[in-house]
């Protein structure tokens, strides 16, 4: 067993008087802000779908196909992206990525110039498309930076913050997306947020190091985060041949051939499905389901939004407590998930209440559990190997994210085929379960991956 997967100790004091520096935690407030845009860019379909279907002539079905379009290259993507991030570094593969995201965000501002919606359709599923290929490498770079800056002892409450902008994403600019669609129509809510995207990618490039080259670093930090089990020397630029040949792929089988990374994998999917829900159809929900306006729905979505940024900060902190406290890594990291997956089922009960605010308050509590139960990030950490993090982090997003592609179309149907949401909530509550059976029977105990030559 590794170092990083004992139980932690306190670190001894080191022997200079020298004050660490606290550089570290700037460097997941940048990974929280890029992600909070991140998703704030998959919600613009959500937040301006409703003014743009019906200009457009979409139905429940196209809407289902058009919100998976992202899924479909993002999940496509990860693979590739993460050996960029092992062969070129996080930082530059990250700012293009931010880069190429957001404008092709802001070319959906264009749509309405289109005089065939069919055109425009197809357009738009293209642009969401290449959208979601932009995006492929941001959360295996989100882990890998995680892995390179912080201790072992402290990589749950960093995933759980940058992992926590989701919903950070939705309490901020679900209420800015819907004024502005209410107030100047839906195409500048892409306009608004592809501008802003490329201006927070040139303050990441002014402000993103590794630990051995950023300016604001003391040796009293480096020392403490190298001793913690933080992987210093990761993030650096590949210079071996081997890595420059391309993704090695007898190490992926190697992967795809672990019973606890399935069991994570298949986790990851379950709980990504309650994530595309609240970031596709909830709004939607809202409207049609609960009679509300889209102006009501960028204030409404961000009460259980708020929800969810505090569990997730609750649960990695948590997490990381119970590691302090002398249980092991597989109990630190299973226990909230678990529990926040219980929780996150209370939502199948909106389909017996009428009242609206006791609708948002079940939301609210699911939300909460949702993101209480969101450490994968921190697993894959925990678990990837050390020669191909990137990869790792790909592999791992690439099973969750089908679920980007399944969750909007089968939604879609169930509400074509049934008239009403009551069979989609019961859907997204079964993935919550399995999410619960994964952890607890198949993924055994969580420790660092040991590759074979």
């Amino acid at each position: 067993m590794n170092a990083e997967e004992k139980v932690f100790q306190p670190s001894p004091k080191l022997p200079s008087a020298q004050k660490k520096t606290r550089t570290r935690w700037f460097i997941v407030f940048m990974l929280f802000l890029v992600t909070a845009l991140n998703y704030a860019d998959r919600a613009t379909l959500s937040i301006a779908g409703t003014d743009m279907s019906g200009q457009l002539g979409l139905d429940s079905v196209m809407m289902g196909y058009v919100f998976s379009a992202f899924a479909w290259s993002y999940v496509a993507g990860q693979i590739p992206g993460g050996w960029l991030l092992d062969r070129f570094g996080s930082k530059k593969v990250y700012f293009w990525s931010i880069t190429l995201w957001s404008t092709f965000t802001l070319l959906q501002g264009f749509l309405g110039f289109f005089g065939s919606a069919g055109t425009a359709v197809m357009v738009l599923f293209g642009l969401r498309f290449l959208v979601g290929l932009a995006e492929a490498p941001s959360f295996p770079a989100n882990s890998r930076i995680v892995a390179t800056w912080f201790p072992s002892h402290e990589r749950g409450t960093a995933a759980a913050t940058f992992n926590s902008a989701q919903y950070f994403a939705t309490v901020l600019f679900a209420p800015i997306m819907g004024y502005i669609t209410y107030k100047f129509g839906w195409e500048y809510v892409f306009f608004f947020m592809g501008a802003l995207g490329i201006i927070v990618a040139f303050i990441w490039l002014k402000t993103i190091y590794g630990p051995k080259e950023h300016p604001r670093i003391n040796k009293a930090e480096l020392k403490y985060i190298e001793a913690g089990g933080a992987l210093i020397n990761m993030d650096q630029t590949s210079t071996n041949k081997e890595e420059k040949k391309g993704v090695n792929w007898n190490h992926i089988k190697q992967l795809l051939s672990n019973r606890m990374l399935l069991g994570v994998y298949l986790g990851q999917y379950c709980i990504t499905t309650l994530t595309y829900f609240f970031l596709t159809w909830f709004p939607v929900y809202l409207v049609q389901e609960r009679g509300m306006t889209i102006l009501e729905v960028g204030f409404v979505a961000s009460l259980p939004a708020i929800c969810g940024f505090f569990g997730g900060i609750l649960g990695g902190t948590f997490s990381d407590f119970l590691l302090r406290k002398g249980f092991s890594l597989t109990v630190a990291r299973k226990v909230p998930i678990v529990v926040g997956m219980i929780l996150s089922m209370s939502l199948v009960a909106a389909n017996y209440v009428d009242t609206e605010w006791v609708v948002i308050f079940v939301m609210a509590l699911a939300f909460f559990g949702k993101g209480f139960g969101a450490l994968g990030w921190a697993v894959v950490a925990d678990t990837s190997p050390k020669e191909m993090s990137g990869v790792s982090g790909g592999l791992f997003n690439t099973f969750g994210n089908i679920a980007g592609i399944t969750t909007p179309i089968i939604i879609g149907y169930i509400i074509a085929t049934t008239g009403s949401f009551n069979g989609a909530l019961v859907f997204v509550c079964a993935n919550a379960l399995v999410a619960i059976l994964s952890y607890l029977f198949l993924v055994g105990e969580i420790k660092r991956v040991e590759l074979k030559s």
